[in-house]
C-alpha cells in the first residue's frame, strides 16, 4: 500500500454535486464525464460518480476521509453556509490537531482536519 489517493462519493444529481463541490473545494473538476467527475485536491483524487441505484441509501460516517484545512473554523463554517450538515463541530483531539466534520447535501460524510504537524508539501 502506497497511500490513500482517492475518495469517492455517491451523488443522485452529478451536475449539482459537481457545482456544490466546486464551491466546497474552491477547485474546478479536471475530469468531468456523465460516469465519473474528478478533482485534484492538493495531488488527491476527489471523485463524484453518479449513484442510478434509485434507492434511497444509507449514508454512514463510521468511515471518514479528512481533507487538510489550513483554519478548520472557516472551513467547517464555510461548509455549513454551502448547505451541509453538522456532523461534528470542529474538535481539538491532541496537541494542534483538530477535526470537524459534516454531510453533504446527499449525505455523504466529509471530514476536516488541521494538522501542523505533517506538512503534506514534503510528506507525500
Amino acid at each position: 500500500m502506497k497511500g490513500l489517493r482517492t475518495t469517492i462519493y455517491l451523488v443522485p444529481d452529478l451536475d449539482s454535486a459537481k457545482e456544490w463541490y466546486s464551491d466546497a473545494f474552491n477547485s474546478k473538476p479536471y475530469f468531468d464525464e456523465p460516469f465519473y467527475v474528478g478533482f485534484n485536491i492538493g495531488g488527491y483524487e476527489l471523485g463524484l460518480m453518479p449513484d442510478e441505484s434509485g434507492e434511497k441509501r444509507e449514508r454512514v460516517s463510521n468511515v471518514r476521509s479528512y481533507w487538510a484545512v489550513d483554519d478548520i473554523e472557516s472551513s467547517h463554517k464555510r461548509l455549513l453556509e454551502l448547505g451541509a450538515k453538522e456532523l461534528e463541530t470542529p474538535t481539538n483531539v491532541g496537541g494542534e490537531l483538530m477535526v470537524s466534520s459534516v454531510f453533504d447535501p446527499w449525505g455523504n460524510c466529509i471530514g476536516l482536519i488541521y494538522n501542523p504537524y505533517f506538512n503534506t508539501e514534503t510528506d507525500q
